[in-house]
């Protein structure tokens, strides 16, 4: 069973995006991001982790996010708060009632 969660600790406003296909009138497309809701959200780090790759340091950061429960969320969304922006790996109601909907998320260096 999850723990309580307290409301008053989802204090952070971040943005809903998914993967948007635009045609590029060549025959291709390019990708961009829609915003599909607003919600606040309580933002957990987890762990950190940088490696050195083609010359420079890459700098990734994990996240639980707990948001009040979508069924919209999915993985391959994002979340962006400000210039932050978090990929979502995974989705999942903890306890199964429909109330929250946790999220594991990677930040990429800042």
């Amino acid at each position: 069973m999850m723990a309580i969660i307290n409301p008053g600790e989802m204090r952070f406003q971040v943005g809903i995006e998914e993967p948007q296909a635009t045609p590029d009138g060549a025959g291709g497309y390019s990708e961009g991001w829609l915003e599909i809701a607003r919600v606040f959200a309580k933002i957990e780090p987890l762990a950190a982790r940088d490696e050195f790759g083609a010359a420079q340091t890459l700098e990734e950061v994990s996240h639980r996010v707990t948001i009040r429960f979508r069924e919209d969320v999915e993985s391959g969304m994002r979340l962006r708060r400000g210039a932050r922006l978090f990929d979502i790996l995974t989705a999942h109601d903890p306890d199964e009632t429909g109330r929250y909907l946790v999220l594991r998320t990677k930040e990429k260096g800042r």
